[in-house]
């Protein structure tokens, strides 16, 4: 293994190169006898600044107009292998539950002092904001919650499992 010392004339040749807007690989294979992460090292321990963008790259995309109303996406079963003989699945999609988180009547919110056995224990928003409540419905014998927000806390392990996390855009 050869220990390779950067020379001033190859440094100043590596800014060079790197400042014309050639890639790490393209000033390794130009320099000689360098790898591609040396170079990549050097640039940063010589703070070089990124190099300009082309204006067509600089400029920010314009993007769609989204339509009104949300678009229901159906999660479709992710299958590996021989498919000839695999079950066709079809999914059928719920409202996303979140939504109504906070469609709670007034009249039942309630705040922490005012909770008991027999009432819904679902926190609703923020709890360092003025407007956090809880849902306050009638619990399910038992359990914490309502009969809604049991179906959100408890859900089957293999529905869990089969979920897809939400994609965003």
């Amino acid at each position: 293994m050869t220990v390779l010392t950067w020379s001033d004339d190859r440094v100043e040749q590596l800014k060079k190169l790197w400042e014309a807007g050639l890639s790490a690989s393209q000033i390794a294979a130009e320099l000689g006898n360098v790898t591609r992460n040396a170079v990549i090292g050097k640039v940063h321990r010589l703070g070089l600044s990124g190099r300009a963008k082309s204006p067509s790259s600089a400029a920010p995309r314009q993007r769609k107009a989204r339509p009104a109303q949300p678009m229901m996406r159906v999660a479709r079963p992710v299958s590996r292998g021989n498919t000839a003989l695999a079950h066709a699945f079809e999914v059928e999609m719920e409202p996303d539950p979140i939504a109504f988180d906070n469609v709670v009547p007034m009249s039942q919110r309630l705040s922490l002092l005012e909770l008991n056995e027999a009432t819904c224990h679902w926190p609703v928003g923020d709890p360092s904001s003025p407007e956090f409540f809880f849902c306050g419905g009638k619990a399910l014998t038992g359990l914490p919650y309502c009969a809604h927000h049991s179906r959100i806390a408890y859900q089957p392990a293999a529905d869990r499992r089969r979920q897809q996390p939400k994609q965003t855009r």
